[in-house]
């Protein structure tokens, strides 16, 4: 398969964004770089993945899971091919059988203050850090390689083709759509427990009429034209 070169993780293992379709995730990336890394000790390589940076409300959240090749969950799959009634039957599976798993978050101060793709990478920093087991390989879902405190590999459409970034990004969504559920219950008049902060059109009608609260992205142009009343937000949901 053809492969473009990503950007350098700071330990100088440059990152290889590649794309696949047509496959369930396996654990093949994880047994090449163990293969390669393999010593005296046991090599532990995490898969990554990210949510929330299409939403208007609420943090981006990022997954570390490091899974075994023969403690893998049943089902694992890119956590948007799943319903949420499997996403929650898997998120305790995952919990009992990985190695280990960090979670990070970047909130939404942070988001307004660097941009929602900086404070991805923090979240994703901040979940390897995160790790009860330190890993010396990770795998991130996409082609935009983070500052990691690991060397890393990036992957394009990762989370459908490698169970550990399928298994983080069940962990990601699943711990970023409570968050949102517990503030809809504050905050009832946005549908977060339904729509989970995207712009959704119950959404946008809360914000005209309920207005902006403390949880909302004001550089997310939505947002910021109704608080200032003009199109200069700078930040767009994807």
């Amino acid at each position: 398969m053809p492969e473009k070169t990503g950007k350098t993780c700071p330990a100088m293992v440059r990152g290889t964004a590649q794309r696949y379709t047509g496959y369930m995730p396996h654990f093949r990336h994880e047994k090449r770089n163990i293969a390669r890394l393999q010593g005296t000790e046991p090599i532990f390589v995490c898969g990554v993945d990210e949510v929330g940076r299409g939403p208007l409300a609420g943090p981006v959240v990022a997954a570390a899971v490091i899974l075994r090749h023969s403690r893998v969950p049943k089902g694992l799959n890119d956590s948007k091919k799943l319903g949420e009634k499997e996403r929650e039957a898997l998120f305790p599976r995952i919990t009992e059988m990985a190695v280990a798993i960090g979670i990070g978050e970047a909130s939404v101060e942070e988001i307004d203050l660097v941009n929602i793709r900086q404070a991805t990478h923090l979240a994703m920093a901040r979940a390897v850090r995160a790790l009860p087991v330190q890993a010396h390989f990770a795998l991130v879902d996409g082609n935009d390689a983070p500052a990691l405190p690991c060397p890393c590999e990036t992957l394009v459409g990762g989370d459908g083709i490698s169970v550990s970034i399928a298994a983080a990004s069940i962990i990601a969504k699943v711990t970023r759509d409570r968050m949102m559920m517990a503030l809809h219950d504050e905050h009832p008049g946005y549908n977060w427990r339904s729509n989970k902060g995207y712009g959704t059109a119950d959404h946008l009608q809360g914000l005209k009429t309920c207005g902006v609260t403390i949880h909302h992205r004001r550089s997310f142009s939505p947002v910021h034209n109704i608080l200032y009343g003009d199109e200069s937000g700078t930040q767009f949901p994807k």
